[in-house]
């Protein structure tokens, strides 16, 4: 047996940074606790858009501009080199040009003396993608990781999907967050052999009961208190989550903690439906306040068409708060004991506020939500990549506790 110590080169374009400290949190959440659990080493190669301006004139593309070329993350070295995005043909050329600026970064790198041995690709398209490129230019295996709108949205977009294909048949291996993702994968024609299912795990530390009556008094007092998180865009169906809190009585407040561009219909539809005066539009959370939001809440609605492994979904659990989600994806590999909430076939807003109405009545103790979510802890998450890591590098597995 061995006791090699691998550095991997993490490679994608959702990555935190000092601009966008929630960007791609969940790579970064991966990678800290794997090399917290096993003592490996890595780089973050993390390409951004390139934009000439910077200021909020701009909007996100002069907030990209703001993003540091280097900075040190939780102790890891993470680059931002630039990448060009084209309009309207992006989808097509994305690939290619996160891949020049992946090779410009890492060659750089490679002259100053640092070594590889394996790339660690988050995203399939065009992330992924641009990886299985650069590693055949330096030699380098690629493992790649599928999130949810990689494999639900985009690869089944016949271009992308095919290029999605070819770039599995290159990795070495692939990882699925969900069952769900996996099985899609395999329809698409990617090798079972190649697709390991590697869930997320929660930070039982971070996300955990806060001063949960201090918080939610400000929003509803007695009354019962329904949450959404996560970004205001359309697949989410945050509409739904709206007119399901107004079926349900007055005592309900609706909060809604997230920002997108669909902020301004939601509050037009929250007016509509004659619930203005009971909906919290929190805006963007601070990841540090999360965890309270999400502990003063009596239930966490996620409504998305789509999903790969809703994080939101376990993070609210391991605050005591018990979720309804649509019966998709991650869910349904999540959501299969009381304690832990409800699952909704469709999209009828009567069934989501049917789930809440009996999570209000009759809720199941929040220590016991808690307890499930432990769970999902991430050291054998970290040690199941670990065996993936070295099985594609040729190593033998370490013995390592």
């Amino acid at each position: 047996m061995t006791d090699k110590r691998l550095n991997i080169l993490v490679f994608s374009s959702l990555f935190p940074n000092a601009v966008d400290p929630v960007l791609g949190v969940f790579v970064e959440n991966r990678l800290r606790h794997f090399l917290r659990d096993t003592g490996h080493t890595a780089t973050v190669v993390a390409p951004v858009p390139w934009f000439p301006f910077r200021g909020r004139i701009w909007g996100r593309y002069g907030r990209y501009a703001a993003v540091p070329a280097r900075e040190i993350r939780a102790g890891v070295e993470v680059f931002h080199p630039r990448f060009l995005v084209l309009p309207k043909v992006g989808m097509a050329f994305t690939p290619g040009s996160l891949a020049r600026a992946g090779e410009r970064c890492i060659r750089g790198l490679l002259r100053s003396g640092k070594k590889f041995d394996l790339i660690d690709a988050h995203y399939l398209y065009p992330d992924a993608v641009a990886a299985t490129v650069v590693g055949r230019k330096f030699d380098l295996p690629v493992v790649m990781t599928a999130r949810g709108s990689d494999v639900t949205e985009i690869a089944r977009m016949k271009g992308p999907g095919k290029r999605i294909v070819k770039a599995a048949d290159d990795a070495a291996h692939v990882i699925a967050v969900s069952n769900s993702l996996r099985d899609e994968l395999l329809t698409m024609g990617v090798k079972a052999a190649k697709v390991t299912t590697l869930r997320n795990g929660v930070d039982a530390e971070k996300f955990s009961p806060a001063a949960r009556q201090e918080i939610r008094a400000k929003w509803a007092g007695t009354g019962s208190v329904a949450l959404y998180a996560g970004w205001l865009i359309s697949r989410k169906r945050v509409d739904i989550f709206i007119d399901a809190v107004a079926k349900l009585g007055p005592d309900t407040t609706a909060v809604v903690a997230g920002e997108g561009p669909l902020l301004a219909s939601l509050r037009q539809r929250a007016e509509a439906r004659g619930i203005a005066n009971r909906t919290v539009f929190l805006g963007k959370v601070a990841p540090a306040d999360m965890p309270g939001v999400m502990a003063a809440a009596d239930v966490l609605v996620l409504p998305s068409e789509r999903e790969g492994w809703a994080n939101v979904l376990l993070e609210a659990m391991a605050c005591g708060t018990p979720v309804v989600s649509r019966a998709v994806a991650g869910a349904l590999d999540l959501v299969t004991v009381p304690e832990a909430g409800a699952l909704v076939e469709g999209d009828d807003p009567e069934a989501y506020a049917d789930a809440m109405a009996r999570l209000f009545a009759d809720p199941p103790d929040r220590g016991s939500t808690r307890n499930y979510a432990l769970s999902f802890g991430w050291r054998e998450i970290s040690l199941a990549q670990e065996r993936i890591f070295m099985s594609v590098t040729g190593d033998e597995y370490p013995t390592w506790e």
